[in-house]
């Protein structure tokens, strides 16, 4: 009777570890995702993510929940979610400076290529070169041409130091033998209230981002940094067009999880990303605001994420470009 009950006992005990188990993995599942975005409201990594929120909460059965952080050229987010719990409940929406942040830190609060893991390349997109109605020029050529007779009149609105958009910039100033002050915000709607107040020249985002301002004649295109012009501006030049062959440069949106994440839980995310951003209404929505869709895998996001790094530390390290302002 003693061994019978000592085995009922430990069944007892086991059954029970196993529902407090199975009731800790209902609650994960029933927890919100939270996507935290680097940036305040306004930009192209907030929009996407507002974009795909409400099929993505469908996709998954639960809320998802966007969490913006900003701060610091998106280190305040990426350290944030690098330190999250590797459950697959906390995804970082990153943007360029992913890549670029290593170039400009000597030091930061992560590893950007060992504490995260690729869940999914979201979008990648060209920038277009808006500028303020009072800025001379209604395209980049008459742009350029004014910035070489008022060198230091004219000034570049950029989402941080280190962004894409102001080595973008300041590739482009290089080659065109100008010179235009670079004043750095905290992110893309910032910097479009700096540009559209004319405390700021222009500044280079996703047509998303300007659609709303350029339609109401508040900023005006100037040139767009892609291999091809917009289909939603059929009249704005690329950089390349306009007396700078071979120019392009585009940014990019992805979605991270922390390094630790089982690998059944990042393929599950991906599918989901992948499922909601192939979803034919939100597919349009990002297409008509410039963006083009990538969908893909995690490893295809991390090898894209590293390529970036090289392309642009290449960059820095043949300009010495100051970085520290």
């Amino acid at each position: 009777m003693k061994i019978t009950l000592n085995l009922f006992s430990k069944y007892l005990l086991l059954s029970l570890a196993a529902l407090t188990l199975s009731g800790i993995a209902i609650a994960q599942s029933d927890k919100p995702l939270t996507l935290v975005v680097p940036f305040p409201p306004g930009g192209s990594t907030d929009i996407t993510a507002r974009t795909i929120q409400t099929k993505l909460a469908e996709r998954i059965g639960r809320p998802v929940v966007i969490e913006n952080r900003p701060g610091a050229a998106s280190q305040i987010a990426t350290q944030y979610v690098a330190r999250s719990a590797p459950d697959g409940n906390t995804l970082l929406i990153s943007f360029d400076n992913h890549s670029i942040n290593p170039i400009v830190k000597s030091k930061l609060p992560y590893d950007t290529f060992k504490d995260f893991v690729g869940v999914s390349l979201l979008v990648r997109f060209p920038l277009v070169i808006a500028a303020n109605p009072s800025v001379p020029g209604n395209n980049l050529s008459e742009f350029i041409a004014a910035a070489k007779k008022n060198p230091g009149l004219f000034s570049y609105a950029s989402t941080g130091v280190g962004s894409l958009n102001q080595l973008a910039m300041e590739d482009l100033k290089r080659k065109a033998g100008i010179f235009v002050l670079h004043v750095p915000y905290g992110g893309g709607g910032p910097a479009i209230a700096a540009v559209v107040g004319n405390t700021a020249s222009l500044t280079l985002l996703s047509y998303a981002a300007l659609k709303g301002q350029i339609q109401a004649d508040k900023l005006k295109p100037l040139a767009v940094t892609g291999a091809q012009r917009l289909p939603e501006l059929p009249k704005t030049p690329t950089v390349a067009e306009s007396g700078y062959p071979g120019f392009e440069a585009y940014s990019w949106i992805g979605a991270f999880a922390p390094a630790e994440t089982p690998a059944a839980t990042v393929k599950k995310l991906t599918a989901d990303f992948q499922a909601v951003l192939n979803d034919p209404e939100v597919k349009t929505k990002l297409t008509q605001g410039g963006f083009d869709v990538q969908a893909s895998d995690g490893p295809t996001l991390d090898k894209y994420a590293k390529r970036e790094f090289e392309r642009w530390q290449q960059f820095v390290k043949a300009t010495k470009l100051n970085l520290d302002d």
